[in-house]
């Protein structure tokens, strides 16, 4: 009988590694796929990267860098006197800065001379500083900035700063930013509290040129509810995903009634909500990742008003099914989720988990 040289021992013994690691129960995933958490204690609000780093915003614990090739999380905060505020709503990066949003004011970190700095507006008074939305548009080198009032645009080329006012048939709220996307390198979408603005860059937001409108009316958003406020976006091949805030109460159950809507561009909308397999019907973040949207849900109590977290539902771009997560290491109170192209960063109210998606991770939670 022929015997096995050591080059085809070990051949062979690498297929058989594959095999086994392939066919494995998914009860032993988190063995293999091990999900990671870091941050113990601290309320995770934001997460993005700007290629080298990840930069996470808390509510409490100021800004934090997670080092990749050093495997090492570092602090702004006023705890070690690196950053004078620790209350933060949003976070933004670029190859030379990070921006952050706080309810007083943005937060500009640069990464060459390691210093913050801070940038108020005189414009919207109190609640004109309170930054809740940032979006980076590198090829024009502009930095988008919704605010409680008033959406601004940093040019960095020109070191300036603009104001616009985008307030629709004297409402307020659709002058209070919530979201903010690009839309490939001519649009953006503007989520307010009462509707959305589509923005043509090509044209001049202060003649208010190439800006769209749209709410509950005309059969967007299948005209449900009082007003529809955007929490969240995002873009995959025809279709734009909108996530939006459940806020109801005993004596108005219809007021913002919430929900995950696709949009093909033309005229169909797709809704996901409790009634057809979400967990709740609101929603705070949305990110993709290959054919899959994953979603962050919670449920609005109409009697003690406040947000009940509901964890995280993953949703087939394709074939609109759902898949909900359930894992025990992972809190209910998720708030953001940021894909890096390898690993699924989730955020919530106790932590953030790194969650590696070179696998059929999506396939395991199915299984579950």
């Amino acid at each position: 009988m022929k015997t096995l040289s050591k080059i085809d021992f070990y051949f062979f013994a690498n297929i058989l590694f594959v095999l086994v690691f392939l066919f494995i129960p998914s009860k032993n995933f988190s063995q293999i796929q091990k999900i990671e958490k870091f941050l113990d204690g601290v309320k995770i609000t934001d997460i993005k990267n700007d290629a080298k780093d990840i930069w996470v915003s808390t509510e409490g614990n100021g800004i934090f860098r997670y080092i990749f090739w050093k495997k090492k999380w570092i602090n702004f905060s006023t705890s070690n006197r690196r950053l004078k505020q620790n209350f933060f709503y949003c976070i933004e990066t670029s190859p030379r800065y990070i921006w952050a949003g706080s309810a007083n004011g943005l937060y500009i970190y640069d990464k060459k001379r390691y210093k913050w700095k801070k940038k108020t507006f005189s414009k919207g008074g109190q609640y004109g500083n309170w930054i809740r939305a940032l979006e980076y548009d590198k090829k024009n080198k502009t930095l988008w900035i919704g605010r409680f009032k008033f959406l601004s645009k940093y040019n960095l080329r020109r070191r300036k700063y603009y104001d616009y006012n985008l307030t629709v048939d004297n409402n307020d709220k659709t002058n209070s930013i919530k979201s903010l996307y690009l839309d490939g390198d001519s649009l953006l979408w503007i989520g307010t509290e009462a509707g959305l603005h589509k923005f043509n860059m090509k044209g001049n937001l202060k003649k208010k040129s190439g800006l769209s409108f749209f709410d509950n009316n005309n059969d967007f958003f299948n005209n449900e509810g009082e007003q529809v406020s955007i929490s969240s976006m995002l873009t995959e091949q025809n279709n734009i995903w909108y996530g939006t805030n459940e806020f109801v109460t005993n004596d108005n159950p219809e007021f913002n009634v919430g929900g995950l809507y696709k949009f093909n561009r033309e005229i169909d909308w797709t809704k996901f909500d409790e009634h057809n397999g979400l967990p709740g019907n609101g929603i705070l973040d949305l990110e993709l990742a290959g054919n899959y949207i994953w979603v962050a849900v919670y449920k609005f109590n109409p009697e003690k008003k406040f947000e009940i977290g509901k964890g995280i539902a993953i949703i087939n771009r394709v074939s609109n099914s759902i898949i909900l997560v359930k894992e025990s290491e992972i809190p209910n109170n998720v708030n953001a989720l940021h894909f890096d192209g390898t690993n699924m960063w989730v955020g919530t109210n106790n932590g953030i988990f790194k969650i590696p998606l070179s696998n059929n991770i999506v396939a395991d939670f199915n299984k579950k």
